[in-house]
Order: C-alpha cells, then structure tokens, then sequence
C-alpha cells in the first residue's frame, strides 16, 4: 500500500538526506550517492581529456569514483560508456598526499623554485606509474624528473612499452588529475604546472593507443594555463563540462531521498514508483519520469514545498524559483549550492515553522538561498579574491546599473591600486607563501576587460538593455539591493 508520507515524515526523510557538509572532500563517493546525470555523459569518455567544472559541480566526486572499480563499473553501464569497464585508471595528481605517487604542495613549490621543468615533473609521475624501474629506485622527485631529463630514450620506451602492453590487453591506462588549485600557492607557479600537465596528456593522446589523461579543472585555470606549446587547441575540441540542469538538480535530490537507507525511503521509492537497482541491491535507481522530467518532478516537489513561495503564484513557484535565484551569469547552479540551499531550508521551517502545511517553508527556502549566497561568495573569494576587491565597492548600489556607473565606481575607490597591491601580495618569495591560490584579472586597470571578465566567469551579466545585472547567487552576501529582490542575511 503506497500510503503518502506525512509532513514531519518527509521533514525526516530530508534531515537524512540533505548533508550536513556539502563540500565534496568530506565525503567520498558510494553506490548510494552516485547519480548519474546525462549532462555528465561526455565527461566519462576515456578520449575527454580535460573536463571543466566550477566548485561544487562535481570534479573531485568523478575523479574519485573514476578510481573505485565498482563506482567506474556502474557509471560505464548507466552511461553506456562499454571503454570505461576496460580502463587501469592511476593517480597523477590529487588533494590526498601521494608522496609515492606524485609530489605533494610543499615539494611542488620547492621544484619549481630549483627550476624543475613542469613537463619533467608530470612525466616522471607517469613514468612512475607505469612502474619504470630505475625511477622506483629514485626516492626523490627532484631525481626523478632529472632522470628523465638526462634519460629521453628510456623514458619513450618506457611509454611505448605501457602502450603495447595495454593494448596487447585490451585496455587503456587512464591517468587522473584534480584539485589542481592546490598546485601551488603563486598563481603563475600553478599556471605553469597545469601548462605541464597539459602537454603531456596532449602528447600522449597524439603519441600514443592506450595511454589517456583526464583532467579535472576550473575554468579559469584552464584559461590561464600556460598552453605555449604546438596543436594545444586540440585540447579545447574534445574538452567536456560538468554542468547542472534544472532536472539533474532536481533529480539528484530525488535520487539521495530514494537512497536513504530507512523505511521512509522505502515509501517513498513505493510512492514515486518505477525504481530499480543497478548491479548493486544497496542502490536504487530512480525512474527517467523523477530523474528527468520537469513536470513530474514539479509535483513531487510541491508536495515537499507547496506549489508556491508566498501565498499564491505572483510569488513564484517553488520548483523554478529555488535553481533560478541559485544561477549563476551564466546560467548554471551547482549542486552544492542548491542542495546546501535546500539543508538550510529544511532546519530554518523545523525551528521557526514546524506547524507549516509542507515540509519546507517558503522563507526557509529563502533563507536557504541566503545562506547559499555567503557560502559562494566565500568560495570565489577564496579562489579569485580580486573578485571580491570588486564586487564589495558596489554594495549598497542597486542592480541592474548603468555599465559607466559601474566603472565610475570602480575609479572613483582605488580598485585598480587595491588589485595592484593584491597582486604584489601574492608573488614568488612573498612572506604569505602559505596563504591559499591566488589569481588576478587579466586586464586589472582596464574597468571594461574587468567587467568581460565577471561575465565570463558568471559573476555579472549584461542585460538585453546593456546594463550590468549581478545574479542572487552573488548580489546577496555581497550586500548590492534589487528592488523586490530576495534580501541579505542580517543576523
């Protein structure tokens, strides 16, 4: 009998399915959690080099699950990816210290400052991966990218003889890289790592069968790659994206509420209907109706919301209001934010609306796009400060404003000399070695470039009337009013 949940039960359900922690590195991936959106289908062909994705998209949870046999094997069958199950998949760079498998932060910087060519670097850990002998006797990095420097030939038969081995075999040696902000501490340091990486892994798609790299990356990072080296653009053609749909965001929380392992998801499963597992009984797949399409879901999700934000639908409607105030510039949510968004929600409506019709109130779904807001403003500060050196000199403004305006302001607080100090803050040698990444505009005295460049990046964008509009997912926390628009955080 498939009896409907009740409120408090579906508060229940949510409270196990919703994390906590939204950041990826404090979880690693299972076969309940893994979800399956086809938008990420290009980003798992072994031939996709370099996959592009912001925080939160979903880099390091594919480059883990790339790594466990069990999480590649059901991605490959759900995806219909058949390469994927023929894969020996290595780490060439990652967020865990691998001293054995790749130089860690500290003896990157220390490398580079010796002058270590990058490209030596990467090929070592290759090399080292592939089991050379002579590196595994090695102990050190600096010796071993010397070793390859100083022993070209060894080092190409050692790559030939991993490529006919693999494809004697019939498989393809998969090398993966993430968290590649972590690199090194001086943006151009790391620019020139990645510059490194890159090469080799076009190198051996050009040079070799059976022998792939697939790199996990920031866009902005990959735009300021140091890619001076012949047919770079061939990276570019076959690059994929991580990107969220409204469905696949949606789905995703669909697919965690059905993955729960209690009664209450049971019900649920029973109550949406279609489910099945794959390869594994602990997971459950939900039906392309629930994971896909909108008007089904919308249903569903308004019996977890209401159909509206307020008392009826001049407010909005739950289902688009929550991904639309979560978009960025250019259109996409992560799903940290949205899920975080919907976290915040679900324990603001239990301690200020328990007696609520729904399970989630329509100011708890406000405040969690609040909430949502400081967190990602966080974040691209952390990445990009020169950002925030931006975005904070229009609080108070309304948007959308007048591009001049914009550049008026800029001028008339110093932003050019506040991004200039920024910069010498944050260069090889400096006293705050041990602060985060740091990267700056391209064009830091030129306010139009600025402007190009908060586009590009999906912190602004340019309204059909040429003025600048900043999406909530930054106006919010970064205190810039909309008239009618969801307000800031006060505490």
């Amino acid at each position: 009998m498939n009896t409907p949940l009740s409120v408090q039960e579906y508060r229940e359900l949510l409270a196990a399915a919703l994390p906590e922690a939204t950041d990826a590195d404090t979880a690693e991936p299972n076969v309940q959690s893994l979800f399956t959106p086809d938008s990420h289908r290009a980003a798992l062909y072994v031939d996709s080099t370099v996959v592009r994705g912001g925080r939160g998209v979903g880099k390091t949870f594919w480059y883990r699950s790339l790594l466990d046999e069990t999480l590649r094997e059901i991605a490959a069958q759900e995806y219909g990816i058949e390469r994927l199950l023929r894969v020996k998949v290595s780490r060439g760079y990652g967020a865990a210290l691998e001293p054995d498998l790749y130089p860690g932060p500290g003896n990157l910087r220390q490398l580079m400052e010796e002058g270590i060519p990058p490209y030596d670097l990467w090929y070592a850990v290759l090399l080292t991966a592939f089991g050379q002998p002579e590196l595994q006797a090695l102990p050190e990095w600096r010796d071993k990218a010397a070793w390859v420097r100083n022993n070209p030939g060894a080092a190409e038969r050692t790559v030939q003889i991993a490529d006919r081995e693999a494809q004697a075999s019939g498989v393809t040696r998969l090398v993966l890289f993430d968290a590649l902000e972590h690199l090194h501490r001086v943006r151009a340091q790391a620019d020139r790592l990645v510059g490194g990486i890159l090469e080799l892994a076009l190198a051996m798609r050009l040079g070799t069968r059976a022998i792939r790299f697939k790199v996990f990356i920031r866009p902005d990072m990959y735009d300021g790659a140091l890619l001076h080296f012949p047919d770079a653009s061939k990276l570019s053609s076959n690059a994929a994206a991580l990107t969220w749909s409204r469905a696949n965001l949606y789905g995703l929380l669909f697919h965690t509420m059905g993955n729960v392992e209690n009664e209450l998801a049971q019900r649920f499963r029973r109550i949406t209907g279609g489910w099945h597992g794959e390869l594994d009984s602990r997971r459950h797949v939900p039906p392309p109706l629930l994971s896909g399409d909108e008007q089904f879901q919308t249903e569903q999700f308004t019996r977890l919301a209401g159909p509206y934000m307020g008392s009826n639908f001049r407010k909005g409607h739950t289902y688009t209001w929550l991904p639309n105030h979560l978009m960025d510039g250019v259109e996409q949510v992560s799903p940290r934010s949205f899920m975080s968004a919907l976290q915040k929600a679900l324990s603001e409506t239990r301690s200020q609306y328990a007696g609520h019709e729904f399970a989630l109130h329509h100011e708890g779904i406000r405040r969690g796009v609040q909430k949502a807001s400081e967190t990602r403003v966080i974040e691209v500060s952390e990445d990009m400060p020169w950002v925030r050196l931006a975005i904070e000199r229009l609080a108070g403004y309304q948007v959308p404003i007048e591009q001049e305006r914009v550049e008026a302001i800029w001028r008339e607080s110093g932003l050019v000399e506040a991004l200039r100090k920024e910069a010498e803050r944050y260069v090889p040698g400096a006293s705050e070695g041990d602060a985060p990444v740091r990267t700056g505009p391209r064009n830091p005295e030129d306010p139009v470039q600025l402007i190009e460049e908060l586009i590009e990046l999906g912190v602004m964008r340019r309204r059909a009337d040429s003025r600048i509009d900043l999406p909530d997912v930054y106006r919010i926390a970064f205190g810039v009013g909309r008239k009618g628009g969801v307000p800031r955080v006060t505490t």
